[in-house]
């Protein structure tokens, strides 16, 4: 599991700290990640320097296998959890 923020690699690190993440938080301050991951909002979207909050499951070929746009963030990891054990027992 990663995050990904447009910020600075400092302040990634204080914010991760600060919450106690474990996983890594990685720094797309030029936005590349953002353009391809349709994270990346529009000048005239409501807090355009701040990335829009998306989850994506991807499998070990790189294929997405799951999209989300994360709109409940107090019940978003449960079906994050919830959809990864559904995906992960079904047959090859």
């Amino acid at each position: 599991m990663l995050g990904v923020s447009f910020d600075p690699p400092d302040v990634n690190r204080a914010f991760s700290e600060k919450h106690g993440f474990p996983f890594r938080l990685l720094s797309d301050v030029d936005r590349t990640a953002g353009e391809i991951y349709q994270t990346k909002r529009a000048p005239e979207e409501s807090f355009p320097e701040n990335a829009k909050r998306r989850t994506y499951v991807i499998d070990p070929g790189g294929t997405i296998v799951k999209a989300y746009r994360v709109t409940d963030i107090a019940g978003h990891p449960d079906q994050v959890l919830k959809d990864l054990r559904r995906l992960m027992t079904r047959e090859p």
